[in-house]
């Protein structure tokens, strides 16, 4: 029973730091999903008239709803803050070393 105490003990110890925590998503990202979510509403209005042979329910309103669910609201979910964007520093530069480095021939020459 000893190695449980000395168990909990150290999980006592682990539990007591504090994490910093930050949220993901910026007010950038709300913004465009808050679009997102109205895009869908205009789309789901749209789709409510009752008329079947007229072009706004049958074509206007699916491709908003398309474009609502499938790429306005995973931009705003996925869209990386500006601070959080690693800045490449000159990649002209990588690419010559790469390439020069990476250049090797088959043929044989006497």
């Amino acid at each position: 029973m000893q190695p449980k105490n000395k168990a909990k003990k150290t999980q006592s110890k682990l539990g007591k730091q504090k994490k910093e925590f930050s949220f993901p998503l910026e007010k950038e990202n709300f913004i465009i999903i808050a679009i997102g979510i109205a895009v869908l509403v205009i789309g789901y209005i749209l789709m409510a008239q009752n008329s079947v042979n007229d072009f706004t329910p049958t074509v206007v309103a699916p491709i908003l709803l398309v474009a609502g669910y499938c790429v306005i609201i995973p931009y705003g979910i996925l869209k990386k803050p500006k601070s959080a964007a690693a800045p490449v520093e000159n990649p002209q530069a990588e690419s010559a070393n790469v390439s020069s480095s990476s250049v090797s021939s088959n043929i044989k020459t006497s």
